[in-house]
Formats: C-alpha cells, sequence, structure tokens
C-alpha cells in the first residue's frame, strides 16, 4: 500500500511554521506532508475549511494530526472530506460533541483559566466581525512562560512577534462531530503544557481510546521535542498501512 498523506493542522496562536521540524523528517521518510492554514475563525468554518482541503488536495488515506485548537478542528473535519484513516492531536483538544474550548478548560488550572483574561491575551477587534466578537492574542509574558517556556528565547520572540490570532468565539461553540469514535487516535500529551494541562489531555485522550505518549515538554513540544512527535505520526502512519 503506497504511503498516507500525512496532513498538520496548526493551532491558535501559530501557523504551519510551527509543524516545520515534523514536516521535513516525515518528508526526508518519503511521506507527502501537507500543512494547510487553520482558519482560526471557529469550529463549523475551520472543520469545512480542512474537509475541503481534504477532499481536494489529497488522494488516497490520510494521517490527520493536529496541534491544540488544531484538535478541535480535525475532530470536526475528519470525517467530512478525504480519506482520513487516522488521527493524531499533539497538545490537543479532543473534544466532543457539545463541548467546547473554555468549558473544557474551565478550572484546570490552564494559564488561560484566569478571572481576568485580558491579564494573560489582548483582545482586538476585526473587520466584520459578528457582534461582541474578537480575536486573541497571547501576551508576550504567556509566550514566554505558559506557551513555549521550553524553547530559546529568541524562538519564543518570534511566536509572540507572529502569532495568528484566535477568534473569542472560536473558543465558546460547541463541538459537533467526535470523529475519534470512529478513527484510530494517537495523543501526544506535554507533561509541562500549561495551556492545556497534560491531566486534561490524558482524561481526553483516554476517552477517545487513543493511545498515549507522553513528552517532557511545553504546550509546543512538537516543536521543542519534535521527535515524539514525527515517532507518533509514523505510528500512525503504520497502522494505516497494515
Amino acid at each position: 500500500m503506497a504511503k498516507p498523506t500525512i496532513v498538520l493542522v496548526h493551532g491558535a496562536w501559530a501557523d504551519a511554521s510551527s509543524w516545520n521540524a515534523v514536516a521535513a523528517e516525515l518528508r526526508g521518510q518519503g511521506f507527502t506532508v501537507l500543512a494547510p492554514p487553520n482558519l482560526l475563525r471557529g469550529p463549523a468554518g475551520d472543520a469545512a475549511y480542512i474537509s475541503s482541503f481534504l477532499a481536494q488536495r489529497t488522494s488516497g488515506p490520510v494521517v490527520l494530526a493536529g496541534h491544540s485548537y488544531g484538535g478541535f478542528v480535525i475532530t470536526n473535519a475528519a470525517t467530512g472530506g478525504g480519506d482520513v484513516r487516522a488521527l493524531v492531536y499533539v497538545d490537543a483538544f479532543i473534544p466532543d460533541e457539545g463541548e467546547f474550548v473554555f468549558q473544557i478548560l474551565g478550572g484546570s488550572g490552564s494559564a488561560l483559566d484566569v478571572p481576568d483574561p485580558t491579564t494573560v491575551l489582548d483582545i482586538a477587534g476585526y473587520p466584520g466581525a459578528p457582534e461582541g466578537d474578537a480575536e486573541a492574542f497571547l501576551k508576550p509574558g504567556t509566550v514566554h512562560n505558559s506557551f513555549a517556556q521550553d524553547l530559546p528565547e529568541a524562538d519564543r520572540w518570534l511566536i509572540a512577534a507572529g502569532q495568528r490570532p484566535i477568534t473569542l468565539s472560536a473558543n465558546t461553540t460547541p463541538s459537533v462531530t467526535a470523529a475519534w469514535k470512529t478513527l484510530p487516535s494517537w495523543a501526544v500529551v506535554g507533561t509541562e503544557d500549561k495551556v492545556i494541562p497534560p491531566a486534561v489531555q490524558r482524561s481526553m485522550a483516554e476517552r477517545a481510546g487513543a493511545k498515549i505518549i507522553e513528552v517532557d515538554g511545553s504546550h509546543v513540544s512538537m516543536v521543542s521535542q519534535p521527535r515524539t512527535t514525527i515517532d507518533t505520526i509514523l505510528a500512525a502512519a503504520a497502522h494505516v498501512g497494515d
């Protein structure tokens, strides 16, 4: 059987470059690797975009991976387009139907679960926003201390400078589909993740029946410790090829 295509979906405050180390290694091993943009506007539209991308840009089996909010998106996109055979979650949300991001993080000890979100986020309006919606950026201090604390300082500053914001509404809109109920799943859990605490990740992964792999990494462990994510995606790809 031909090798599956690997599709990598980034999360909030990131772009496709967050997958660079992972994508380069997988491509070097002969895989077709695609890293589409995640619009970060809300689960329905973001999932529809990824489903459309899968339908039009892939052929044959797909391993679909998502980081952080990207996990929310792939959970809703995987059954909507393309031939997705496996899911890989990296420091990611693995929601069930009806769950939303802020609900999952509530009471979790997340660095984002604070009484006043403006202490960790910068909120800004955007053109065409629905009434009451806005974009959320990570404050530089949040990047340095809670998002990417295990990266060199220069890399943390680049993340803070180039981050793509997510809408507040994306974090309050419930999941509609739970693709993990019908697809085999793997989950990389960063034990030093301060955005989605490891206990929350483990709980979601166990519920999904995912194969759990832990790594001593921050919320961006695929950047700081890419080997674990690479090996996990390879394991998923090998399962698809069996």
